[in-house]
């Protein structure tokens, strides 16, 4: 009968579909009495001589592995469901189902003594019959407020047995594996130490049921890391080479052993054996490290962690070079620098690597009317690695027309400062990297009211501001395409014209140099000397990125200066953002790692991500073509992020990296080389992967064979619904992967199960469910009464988006909002609303359009779309203090009118996006809009003006208006208005932030 019951049950398992799902509660009650039939196979029966019963027992055990995996694996979701985790025992229960779990799941028979086998099953089974005897009293008692002390001692008891058995698998069970020699595959020690911190720290604060049974074995390797680390940090790494060494195989070792265990990859191997040794080995090289400070010689400099390569040799400037573009740039900067302020002036010059800093600042350096206008002109060319004196000298040398030595025993910053005193001076600082550097190099300049000005270029935008006077730095921009065709039509005909037959593809070629002058002088320089036809500039255009990485001037060392720049918890950042195709500008408000958006302005900073529009939710980045390249090269060969192609068959080698990102096509990824979500294929990705993100189109019966189960480490989980709309076989496995932050799947079911409450780290929850409506609780739910329960498992939410369906509530005749206010990490908000066409006679009958809105206090950013507003609701908004964006989409406001009194004061508002808002009449106070930085209205076209006391608001810097032309003159009296009165410029912008004033 059992094995009946047992073989049923697995094999529709097998099936692929959800039945299995609907069959949980009967795996709840039937699997406890097959635990009572083995114990009685086991003991009474044991002794039997019939040869029926001893097959009977045979066949049960060998059935019972898998069977008795899945009763756990649901016996888990039922604790979590039904036990508290502040419940005394709750957390030892999850220790013991855990390591029966991973007995159950890789039950790895090379290595048991086989006459040993049946009897460890045999304990196993008789382990979790005691524990699911202990889950349901402890059930029971908390049902009925009973003390639950004797339930207590008995997990105790329970788990000694457990540690018992731990103890017999080592020395009884268990035969001991062969040593195994981890070597660190990677060349970024330091930075692999970060993300082994970030790792380990991730897993420790999810409290996740996962790592309960290491979680104390995982807290010390974290503290013995962390304490290595913070010691090595201060000694020359290439004094300890193999120390150093051996460290970084050690923590490759624990990352791999802590990882397969909680995936159940040869788990059982790992904790009894490879853990800890590896435990061990780490104490060991902590007490190497701890007396390694009394061995270092005093008279040792410390190594710069982020010390930069051989630095990138220039090409020299010469007056022969042919120069294009930035015309206003370059009248611009003669201006500041021959007219202006009498007193010394600096003017910073700032730009991604290789967008043409140091090629304009030459330009204008060597123009006639600014030779002529200075005493005294020098250039400095700076470098990240540089020495002040002998900088310093090289400037007294030009300023002075001497010879000096950086060896003679003089104070050449006192000399340079006394020959430059009283003369109008020209200095160039070319390519500074830090604030320091410019503090030691300028100390000399003096700052005599003569005019005297300094040019300073520099990738960091800190150092710019740092160093800026009275004129604002210039974020250069990108090379227009036809200023790129026109430096290759000059460097490949000189004055002649281009051929028509080779004005097309020349220009294809001028615009795939995507605006960087870098690239398209290289390319330039390329066709100048090629023959002049068709067929080889074709041949340019198609190969373009080996021209450019195979060239001799290194256009990957010009960025990887840059990078190497970089701190290392910042490195991770800018490769994560190699993850999105090329060209895509990316939304800063839906960042999928939270470290992203913290470490963005940092990196736009430092010129390797491009800004646009910069103010608001609108606001975006992207990265550089050749940044790109440079990312995802790096990115690979740390085995941080992999793209696979549809042109490419995911292969398990694909699938090692930490980010992957899947582009799928049916016609290459057939169901038989899909190996990520096949469970059939054996494959070791599941302790590496953190973030999977898949899109494409996929044919039904591919569905059928995913699997997600084994990804248990994964923390981004984002499948396109073109890609999976996802059924309930696979919800099922989803609320198992409990260290989820990000989810974003598309469905047709109409309930999320109750178990996705296990999902207690999930931050950004999307589910798109066309054509039904969603609820996450049973029983299944509308957007209405009782919506607070599907967010109230998912206290860490930071990001929520949902449609509002049906929300008129004709009992109280108003307009009804989901209770959010207990969600106190919530920062990002968008509700899409809509009504039903039975309920739409309801709102265009009534007067009362009000909402109760109860968003959470550290709500952000609001987005409300379709939503029937009346100007209580709008008071209401304007309340939740700390509010920075706000967007009112197709919004129609009672009675197209909006009068802002005394209440509605918005005090961190910075963003305020109106788009086809029905408002006629709009009163605004000087109070209403505190800190506001940026208006946009797109298609307003019923309001005629743009509030006067607009002009009264100090913060305003943008007015962005688009499909709105009958409030441009409004727009522009603000502006005139604000600089009359001696404000800082006020922009007013059309569509494509292309200014509609001058």
């Amino acid at each position: 009968m059992a094995e009946r019951v047992a073989l049923f049950l697995w094999d529709d398992r097998l099936d692929g579909d959800y039945r299995l799902f609907k069959l949980a509660h009967l795996l709840l009650k039937i699997i406890p009495i097959e635990l009572e039939v083995m114990h009685i196979c086991c003991t009474n029966l044991k002794a039997s001589p019939s040869i029926e019963v001893g097959r009977f027992i045979k066949l049960l055990l060998e059935t019972s592995p898998q069977v008795l995996r899945e009763y756990l694996i649901h016996l888990q979701e039922h604790v979590v469901t039904v036990i508290t985790a502040n419940t005394s025992g709750a957390r030892n229960i999850h220790v013991m189902i855990e390591f029966l779990l991973i007995i159950l799941t890789d039950v790895p028979k090379d290595f048991i003594h086989h006459d040993k086998f049946f009897d460890l099953l045999a304990r196993v089974g008789a382990l979790i019959r005691e524990v699911s005897t202990l889950v349901h009293n402890l059930e029971e008692k908390s049902k009925n407020k009973e003390s639950t002390d004797e339930t207590s001692r008995a997990t105790q008891d329970l788990l000694k047995n457990i540690e018992l058995l731990k103890e017999d698998v080592k020395y009884v069970y268990l035969k001991a594996p062969d040593p195994c020699q981890w070597s660190f595959p990677m060349s970024d020690g330091p930075l692999y130490m970060h993300l082994l911190h970030r790792h380990l720290t991730d897993l420790l604060d999810s409290d996740s049921y996962s790592i309960s049974l290491i979680k104390e074995e995982i807290e010390l390797v974290r503290e013995d890391l962390e304490f290595i680390k913070s010691l090595f940090m201060n000694v020359e790494k290439r004094l300890y080479k193999d120390l150093w060494a051996r460290l970084l195989d050690a923590a490759y070792e624990a990352k791999d052993v802590i990882d397969s265990i909680i995936v159940r990859d040869n788990g059982l191997l790992h904790l009894i054996f490879s853990l800890p040794i590896t435990i061990r080995r780490i104490k060991l090289i902590r007490e190497e490290v701890s007396n390694l400070p009394e061995k270092i010689p005093k008279n040792k400099s410390l190594v710069v962690v982020n010390s930069p390569k051989n630095s990138v040799e220039r090409k020299s400037l010469t007056t022969g070079k042919i120069i294009v573009g930035f015309k206003e740039e370059t009248n611009w900067l003669i201006s500041k620098l021959t007219s202006g302020p009498k007193d010394l002036d600096v003017i910073a010059i700032t730009g991604m690597p290789g967008s043409g800093k140091t090629t304009l600042a030459y330009k204008v350096y060597n123009d006639e009317s600014v030779c002529s206008h200075f005493d005294i002109r020098a250039w400095c060319t700076v470098d990240q690695e540089y020495d002040e004196k002998k900088l310093l000298v090289k400037l007294f040398n030009q300023v002075t027309g001497s010879d000096l030595k950086s060896s003679e025993d003089i104070d050449v910053a006192d000399k340079l400062r006394n020959h430059l005193y009283g003369k109008r001076y020209l200095i160039v600082l070319d390519d500074v990297w830090d604030i320091t550097t410019w503090d030691d190099l300028t100390r000399p300049f003096p700052e005599a009211e003569k005019g005297s000005r300094i040019i300073l270029t520099t990738r960091q935008k800190e150092v710019a501001f740092h160093g800026k006077g009275n004129t604002d730095p210039l974020n250069l921009r990108l090379l227009r395409p036809e200023e790129s065709w026109e430096l290759l039509e000059k460097r490949a005909f000189g004055k002649e014209s281009c051929p028509d037959e080779l004005l097309d593809v020349g220009k294809e070629i001028a615009e795939n140099c995507k605006g960087l002058p870098l690239v398209a002088d290289l390319i330039a320089g390329v066709i100048a000397w090629r023959e002049k036809t068709k067929s080889v500039w074709l041949e340019v255009r198609n190969n373009l990125n080996s021209f450019i990485f195979g060239s001799e001037v290194d256009v990957m060392k010009v960025i990887e200066l840059s990078y190497d720049h970089l701190p290392h918890h910042m490195k991770p950042c800018i490769l994560y953002l190699a993850s999105f195709p090329k060209d895509t500008a990316m939304d800063r408000m839906k960042s999928l790692e939270e470290e992203m958006e913290i470490y963005l302005d940092k990196l736009i900073y430092s010129s390797l991500v491009i800004a646009f529009n910069e103010i608001g939710d609108y606001s975006s980045c992207q990265l550089h073509d050749l940044e790109h390249d440079f990312c995802l090269i790096k990115a690979r060969e740390k085995k941080w992020f992999v793209q696979i192609s549809s042109s490419d068959p995911s292969s398990s080698s694909d699938l090692m990296a930490s980010i992957v990102v899947i582009n799928y096509d049916k016609e290459h990824f057939k169901p038989n080389n899909f190996v990520l979500l096949n469970s059939k294929k054996k494959r070791h990705s599941g302790k590496n992967l953190c973030s999977l993100v898949i899109t494409g189109d996929m044919e039904d019966r591919l569905s059928d064979a995913c699997h997600l189960r084994d990804l248990r480490l994964l923390r981004v989980l984002d499948l396109s619904p073109s890609f999976m709309m996802l059924k309930n076989s696979l919800l099922n496995e989803i609320d198992k992967l409990n260290h989820l932050r990000f989810l974003s799947i598309g469905t047709e079911v109409k309930s999320l199960l109750s178990s996705f409450s296990n999902l207690r780290n999930l931050e950004t929850l999307v589910v798109i469910n066309e054509g039904s409506t969603l609820s996450i609780r049973d029983p299944v739910l509308s957007y209405a009464k009782g919506i607070e329960d599907i967010f109230i498992s998912f206290p860490n939410l930071q990001s929520l988006t949902f449609v509002l369906k049906e929300s008129w509530d004709y009992s109280t005749e108003r307009y009804w909002f989901p209770k959010l206010d207990f969600l106190t990490k919530l920062e990002e908000l968008r509700v899409d609303f809509e009504s039903s066409n039975t309920n739409d006679s309801g709102p265009s009958v009534a007067t009362n359009w009000s909402w109760d809105f109860h968003f959470p206090s550290n709500l952000k950013t609001l987005s409300l779309f379709d939503f029937p507003l009346a100007s209580d609701s709008l008071s209401t908004i304007a309340r939740f203090s700390n509010l920075e964006e706000l967007f009112l989409t197709r919004t129609i406001i009672q009675g197209e009118e909006w009068n802002m009194g005394e209440e509605d004061t918005f005090v961190n508002l910075k963003y305020l996006n109106l788009d086809g808002v029905s408002l006629a009449k709009w009163e605004v106070r000087e109070e209403s809009f505190l800190v506001l930085e940026k208006l946009v209205l797109l298609r307003c076209h019923k309001i005629t003006e743009i509030p006067p006391n607009f002009r009264d608001i100090c913060s305003l810097k943008i007015i962005q208006l688009v499909w709105s032309p009958q409030v441009e003159d409004s727009a522009l009296e603000i502006k005139q208005y604000i600089e009359n009165m001696g404000g800082d410029e006020l922009q007013v912008l059309g569509p494509n932030n292309i200014p509609l004033f001058k």
